[in-house]
């Protein structure tokens, strides 16, 4: 972790770069793969399985034999705790839902808007180091809410060709019927392109490593949309002198868990409170059974001690973090002044495990500065908006001497005709 103390704002920049590689090899790589996928399809794709899940498989989707089996391993305790959280999410996320009003900018002429679900969506669920099955209900849930007709789920198997017995609960319990045992970027490739046994969707949702986001960026180029660019998760937490020490390292270390990669900025105007957390850090990095995962990621993350309040806020909306935490008295003014997050985490029992689980809000956020122009997995993701319109007599009578004046002077004759002909017809 390094330490920057009092910095100026020309060194800001260097607080808030995010990790980077060289990620020529693991382009080229990426595009070897959807490249075959695309020509062989589910042969293809067995083989990537054998490959990088050294799993084989003879059918790449899962039965409802096998989610029945699922159903028994996982415990009821945990299958009401996915109960739970599905509810909080599908509540907070269908108060999101749009009705388009009828709107008269003229007399005459009347425009609106219509929400209509994307078809067919694409959810990429993770299963390596971290089974993520609350990123099923993350994503499935809108899905649901929003009226995809058509959901499938990739997901990749472990040796023994099985998915993780939450992930095809939280499935069930949202509602998501078609799931595949493909991980990777084959699972992408699959879902772009279409397979004999995958339908192609027209966008694919879902975090994933560098390779998955590598993917999702190049097929995004041509064939599906994607819900957002994507890197390695991180948070920032702003603590001044009344901040819980434990809780702030706890919440710096429960991000730095998720990945080598990740990366966690504290900011805070306190001397005292930068010496305890420091302490507090290596007394739980201790106790974590992913220690050298977290230790991997705090070593390219930053504490920082700043002057002002002001500061603090100025710094975090220069980084636009994935996940900003503030721990300070003045929570509720200070998040007033954030403009750049993907989601916010108010007071000392907002832990952002909170929002990654059961709050209700989504989990799948921009990362890597992205929160500065995208925002995160919510209804609209899953909806196009379409609009409408409609004219009497009476609205060419309104604006259609203007659309003639404006087609002519962008020399576009063919525009100023379909106009001419109607204002002409309003005189027979």
């Amino acid at each position: 972790m390094k330490i920057y103390r009092y910095p100026e704002i020309n060194e800001w920049q260097d607080i808030v770069e995010r990790p980077r590689l060289n990620l020529t090899k693991l382009n080229e790589t990426v595009s070897t793969v959807l490249h075959d996928v695309k020509q062989r399809g589910d042969a293809a794709v067995r083989d990537y399985e054998l490959k990088f899940d050294k799993a084989v498989l003879n059918e790449l989707a899962v039965t409802e034999q096998e989610i029945d089996e699922a159903e028994r391993q996982v415990t009821s305790e945990l299958r009401d705790a996915i109960i739970l959280a599905h509810h909080n999410i599908k509540v907070f996320h269908a108060s999101q839902q749009f009705v388009g009003q009828p709107i008269k900018t003229q007399e005459g002429v009347t425009c609106w808007q219509k929400s209509v679900a994307i078809e067919r969506v694409g959810l990429y669920i993770p299963g390596g180091t971290a089974p993520l099955f609350s990123t099923v209900l993350m994503l499935a849930t809108p899905a649901k809410i929003a009226g995809c007709k058509e959901i499938v789920l990739c997901t990749p198997p472990n040796h023994e060709g099985k998915v993780h017995p939450a992930i095809l609960v939280a499935a069930r319990i949202a509602g998501v019927h078609k799931i595949f045992k493909i991980g990777g970027v084959q699972a992408i490739g699959a879902m772009a392109y279409g397979t004999e046994s995958v339908p192609k969707v027209y966008k694919i949702f879902g975090p994933g490593n560098q390779y998955v986001m590598a993917a999702k960026q190049q097929v995004s180029l041509s064939e599906v949309a994607i819900d957002m660019p994507a890197g390695p998760s991180e948070v920032c937490v702003l603590a001044d002198e009344t901040a819980c020490a434990e809780f702030v390292a706890a919440d710096l270390l429960s991000q730095a868990e998720h990945g080598r990669d990740s990366q966690v900025l504290f900011i805070t105007n306190s001397e005292d409170k930068l010496r305890e957390v420091q302490t507090e850090v290596e007394r739980q990095l201790a106790l974590l059974n992913r220690r050298e995962m977290a230790q991997a990621s705090l070593e390219h993350s930053r504490y920082v001690l700043v002057r002002t309040a002001k500061e603090m806020i100025d710094l975090a909306n220069v980084y636009a973090p994935e996940h900003l935490i503030i721990q300070t008295r003045d929570y509720e003014q200070m998040a007033e002044q954030i403009v750049n997050a993907g989601s916010v985490f108010l007071g000392p029992y907002a832990c952002e495990s909170a929002g990654d689980y059961a709050s209700g809000t989504n989990h799948t956020l921009p990362t890597h500065g992205y929160a500065v122009s995208y925002s995160g997995v919510n209804l609209d993701s899953f909806c196009r908006k379409i609009t409408f319109q409609h004219l009497t007599e009476d609205g060419i009578r309104h604006i259609g001497h203007a659309v003639e004046l404006m087609a002519e002077a962008e020399e576009l004759d063919a525009h100023k005709n379909a106009m001419t002909v109607r204002i002409n017809s309003l005189s027979h």
